[in-house]
């Protein structure tokens, strides 16, 4: 009797699984990396009133000497990482090629910074920072290994395991810092309590995954290295773009007041940012992965959808930009009213950038990393020569504007690549109701004014209004609604410790 054959796969089937894996990764990485709002903000809480102005200021130059130090070698090898484990037959050997790798760079970093804190601590006017340096460098090597081990979780799709180890971190950053700061050790328990957060980070995330450390690889260096250039400046260049504004703001004649008007707003807006950090590394995971196995279709259907889920931010844009005045003023007082209308602007700016951190992962994933640093590398000197041009007659205002139109050409730019590369794009239908949406919300936001912690009720409502909005015109299909419910009890499930449903 003659065997069946097999049964082909059902494409629909393998890409709603796909998307179901991601949306439930993101929504539980999203929730992890959302832990340093509540936990940064009681600290820092802590913090001012234990240390004073002059402490909680070392402090502040210190953690941001020493981030600097482990983001500029970390954002190297991220992507390039995650690419490579979602490609690699034997993943152990990648990742320990990248192991190795970080920690020579990281304690050769820590190593060179220890013997230049003396002059750097008195470069910046504070002889005293120099001890705390020394010790707070020793965090470089740990975050550097830790940030290893996240992109090698993300590579293999261990989405939930990324999440718990970041929300593991938070969460002791803020006992531990507080445990030692009141058990007398003032500025050093701070610094002690962010060293030990980091290694418990670390740890955790041995327990999931376990490459080998110690061991001759036969993964070749020069390979990582033929992605890590390009994405690396790519890195470089974008974390750039994103404080040129406020240092030719400066620059060119603005205040100190201007600058802290500038700066509010500026930060404000980068909310969409904790989205794409939590989502675009499992994009680049899973699309990468897809095209391990040969399935293009399905890659470009995932990244279509990708582009597409940034479009369906511009509603919330817009809600954000007509409630601004009230959100300043609700977070930051009435002083910094100023900031409003330069957070109207520049909140589009910041969907802007999530779509250029989408397609760039997309292209990373197929292999073209030096389109990446090719059209977003000219953002730079394009900013520089709109700030030359508007700053000094429109102000802050003319910052703004120039940051927000080039990386809104820098978005159109890359889309246009991936159109080039795979012939899809957004979903034109997508950004006409998302363009439409958007114009609604911020007239009914600017028009429907409240006053106090009312603006959250306000914020709920509109936000509740848009997700109805999508409903009935068509935009969200009944299978995008189930991936969204699958992610979230998904979530729940995995952080409240119940089984999940298969």
């Amino acid at each position: 009797m003659e065997a069946n054959p097999p049964t082909p796969p059902n494409p629909h089937k393998t890409l709603a699984t796909s998307g179901r894996h991601m949306a439930s990764g993101t929504i539980q990485v999203f929730l992890a990396e959302s832990l340093l709002l509540p936990t940064g903000l009681l600290t820092a809480a802590y913090l001012t009133r234990q240390l004073g102005p002059e402490g909680y200021g070392l402090l502040m130059l210190a953690t941001t000497i020493v981030s600097w130090l482990g983001w500029s070698i970390t954002s190297a090898f991220t992507r390039t990482t995650i690419k490579f484990i979602g490609e690699a037959e034997d993943w152990r050997s990648v990742a320990a090629t990248v192991l190795q790798l970080h920690l020579v760079l990281g304690v050769a970093a820590a190593a060179l910074f220890w013997l230049l804190s003396k002059p750097v601590a008195g470069a910046l006017g504070e002889p005293e920072l120099a001890p705390y340096l020394r010790l707070f460098v020793l965090e470089v090597p740990i975050f550097c290994l830790t940030y290893a081990h996240r992109s090698v979780l993300v590579g293999l799709g261990k989405f939930s395991q990324r999440a718990v180890s970041t929300a593991v971190r938070w969460i002791s950053r803020l006992v531990l810092i507080v445990a030692l700061v009141a058990a007398g050790l003032s500025l050093w328990g701070a610094i002690l309590g962010s060293l030990l957060a980091a290694l418990i980070e670390l740890l955790v995330c041995r327990f999931y995954v376990r490459p080998p450390l110690f061991w001759r690889s036969p993964f070749p260096l020069q390979k990582l290295w033929g992605y890590a250039v390009p994405l690396f400046l790519l890195a470089l260049s974008l974390r750039l773009y994103e404080k040129l504004d406020l240092l030719m703001l400066k620059l060119l004649g603005g205040t100190a007041a201007d600058a802290g008007f500038y700066g509010t707003a500026q930060n404000l807006s980068l909310i969409p940012s904790l989205f794409t950090l939590s989502f675009v590394p499992l994009l680049l995971s899973t699309v990468t992965r897809t095209l391990h196995s040969a399935d293009l279709e399905k890659a470009k259907r995932l990244s279509r959808d990708a582009m597409r889920l940034v479009l369906l931010m511009l509603p919330f844009a817009g809600l954000g930009a007509g409630a601004a005045a009230e959100i300043i003023q609700l977070l930051f007082s009435s002083t910094f009213l100023p900031a409003a209308p330069l957070f109207s602007v520049l909140i589009f700016g910041a969907v802007a950038l999530a779509m250029i951190a989408v397609t760039t992962a997309i292209l990373t994933a197929a292999s073209k990393p030096n389109w990446t640093i090719a059209l977003t590398g000219p953002m730079v000197l394009l900013a520089i020569l709109g700030h030359l041009w508007l700053i000094p007659k429109f102000g802050t205002i003319g910052a703004a504007s120039v940051t927000t139109f080039v990386a809104s050409l820098g978005a159109v730019a890359l889309v246009l690549a991936i159109y080039l590369l795979w012939k899809i794009l957004p979903p034109f239908p997508s950004l006409v109701r998302s363009l439409f949406l958007s114009g609604v919300m911020y007239g009914v936001a600017s028009l429907w004014v409240v006053s106090g912690w009312l603006l959250v009720g306000k914020l709920l409502i509109l936000s509740t209004l848009i997700l109805m909005g999508f409903l009935l015109l068509g935009e969200l299909s009944d299978r995008e609604l189930e991936l969204v419910r699958s992610g979230i009890r998904s979530a729940v499930g995995y952080f409240s410790g119940k089984p999940r449903s298969s």
